[in-house]
């Protein structure tokens, strides 16, 4: 039976990471449409600045977090000053750090369901007199679909595992930042917590290896749709 201490955590990790993929999933489609469809200058840079999370150490990321969108932060400041918005100490940056951190993943997924598109169903669109928006909204988008579900759950599995980041940027704060690795972290810290940290350790893996198939699944049928399409 799982203590209130342990629902708490489970639920507010749900939360957080489904909040954090909500928010991300307009930015990463923009990102990765940009990535695959355009050619500008600085567009290595773009892609390198995306995936920096992926190779910077978490803590790395949240101090960056915390001197950009922290209550004085130079963006953070002004958020606060103008709108009352503070992501500090709260779930909110709970989620600014899980999103950061899981975006990379998202871009990726997103960006290879976007290559591998035969761009002869978007040109035969454009033939036909469709703009550049109802082309990416009726054939881009739905073709893309498989790969954006597969970005969200990676991203959604990667934010349920997020530790360093959020330790960093909004602290361990019991039912408002301490998700499962931050609640597994206290217990391991806490003498005879020991079967408390295995049940989160167990809910852990159990919600990543079923993130992790359900994106396999996704991915062969979305390759199975797209050579029936073909």
């Amino acid at each position: 039976m799982l203590s209130e201490y342990e629902w708490q955590a489970i639920i507010l990790s749900l939360k957080v990471s489904g909040v954090a993929v909500l928010f991300s999933l307009p930015f990463g489609i923009l990102m990765a449409w940009i990535l695959v469809r355009f050619r500008f200058p600085g567009k290595s840079l773009l892609d390198s600045l995306i995936h920096l999370p992926l190779v910077l150490p978490p803590v790395v990321v949240g101090y960056l977090l915390l001197i950009s969108m922290g209550r004085r932060g130079f963006i953070g400041e002004w958020l606060y000053d103008w709108f009352g918005i503070s992501f500090v100490f709260s779930w909110h940056g709970a989620v600014l750090a899980s999103a950061v951190v899981a975006f990379p993943l998202m871009v990726r997924a997103i960006r290879l369901a976007l290559e591998s598109i035969d761009r002869r169903f978007e040109q035969a669109a454009r033939t036909l007199g469709a703009n550049p928006f109802r082309v990416f909204f009726t054939i881009t988008l739905p073709l893309s679909l498989p790969g954006i579900i597969v970005g969200a759950i990676l991203a959604f599995a990667r934010s349920l595992g997020e530790f360093g980041a959020t330790i960093t940027f909004v602290s361990n704060i019991p039912g408002e930042t301490r998700t499962i690795p931050l609640a597994m972290y206290t217990l391991i810290e806490t003498p005879g917590a020991e079967i408390a940290a295995a049940r989160l350790c167990v809910i852990a893996i159990i919600l990543a290896l079923v993130s992790l198939m359900v994106s396999e699944w996704l991915t062969r049928w979305g390759r199975k749709r797209l050579g029936a399409t073909c």
